[in-house]
């Protein structure tokens, strides 16, 4: 149920980014591992909602002592250190504590949003009303949406984020930008998939409207 992951040539400052990919298309917790100093390592963790990250290494110390050499963070993100000869009996620790303190509702994704816009508000002048109620936070999350679009061309740029050219019902052509990109969960261009976005204001060489991405589900 909870995932633990580690290579040798993997660097600490990406250890983060690579746990909250693997949490984002599994669903699952998952703690990714690189090697601090020869014999140990250092591990950055990312959550699902149900699974309070720092509490359940805090269990995990308490009932292994000394298995975990430090930890801190909150529910959804936590770092750790530990011995690398370790490292199997963390992910085993990590597993049964997950297994005690997840349900079956919460390994089933959810992604929630505010409904589908008609195409008169797929705007630059919605973007910047949106835009202007900032700052967004945990108790007020920014407003994302869902509708239909077709892909009809997409590009890759700084190596792992996506422009896209997409196409609704009716016509209208829309620029979108998915960072981080799944590019597994990409469709062929010309198909129709269902995506969960956010409008956005593109201000590169003045302001236009930007579609962007937070879930495509092809």
């Amino acid at each position: 149920l909870a995932i633990s992951l580690f290579r040798e040539d993997w660097h600490q400052g990406v250890v983060g980014l690579l746990a909250s990919r693997v949490k984002d298309r599994l669903h699952r917790p998952v703690i990714a591992f690189a090697r601090d100093k020869p014999g140990e390592l250092k591990g950055s963790g990312r959550s699902i909602p149900g699974f309070h990250l720092r509490d359940a290494l805090d269990a995990i110390a308490t009932r292994h002592p000394g298995m975990i050499s430090k930890f801190g963070g909150h529910a959804m993100a936590a770092g750790l250190s530990l011995a690398e000869r370790q490292l199997a009996a963390f992910s085993e620790a990590f597993d049964q504590i997950a297994g005690e303190m997840l349900d079956e509702a919460d390994l089933q994704q959810v992604v929630w949003t505010d409904g589908k816009l008609p195409a008169s508000a797929l705007t630059l002048d919605t973007a910047r009303q949106v835009r202007d109620l900032l700052p967004w936070g945990q108790r007020c999350p920014e407003p994302q949406f869902e509708g239909e679009f077709v892909l009809r061309a997409a590009r890759v740029v700084g190596e792992k984020h996506l422009r896209l050219e997409l196409e609704t019902g009716e016509g209208q052509r829309l620029q979108g930008i998915w960072f981080n990109a799944d590019f597994d969960a990409l469709s062929e261009p010309g198909t129709a998939s269902r995506l969960v976005f956010r409008l956005s204001v593109n201000d590169y060489r003045g302001e236009a409207l930007q579609l962007q991405i937070v879930h495509w589900h092809g």
